[in-house]
């Protein structure tokens, strides 16, 4: 079993939040909402590798530069990166080799303030 079972990231603003994600990843993020708390799941499958998760906002969820970082896989940084400044995001770390056998990571600050990280192979 994997020790991370579901993430949230917290946000300020929904709607700004999921137009980041769906600008950078290409995804088509839905909003639910529960009562105080708003929330967005993320594509998963429960039978792939790595967990989900979410963006929430709740008045106890304050985004933060400061917190654990996220890292979403994906299959190019360099694409996904490319797109985090027109998002409204800021580029922290380009595309990095962390090693030949650990492939390449990135980093990002969202559009809520949070440091999210990106993994590929490639």
């Amino acid at each position: 079993m994997n020790p991370i079972g579901w993430i949230e990231i917290p946000v300020a603003d929904m709607s700004r939040a999921v137009n980041f994600y769906n600008a950078i990843f290409g995804w088509d993020l839905k909003v639910m909402d529960f009562g105080q708390q708003s929330m967005a799941w993320f594509p998963a499958d429960p039978e792939a590798y790595g967990s989900g998760g979410s963006l929430v906002q709740h008045e106890s969820y304050v985004p933060s530069e400061h917190g654990a970082v996220v890292y979403f896989e994906c299959e190019d940084i360099a694409e996904v990166v490319s797109r985090v400044v027109d998002a409204g995001g800021e580029v922290i770390q380009a595309k990095k080799q962390i090693s030949p056998e650990h492939g390449f990571m990135g980093l990002a600050k969202d559009t809520e303030g949070n440091r999210i990280a990106f993994h590929s192979q490639k």
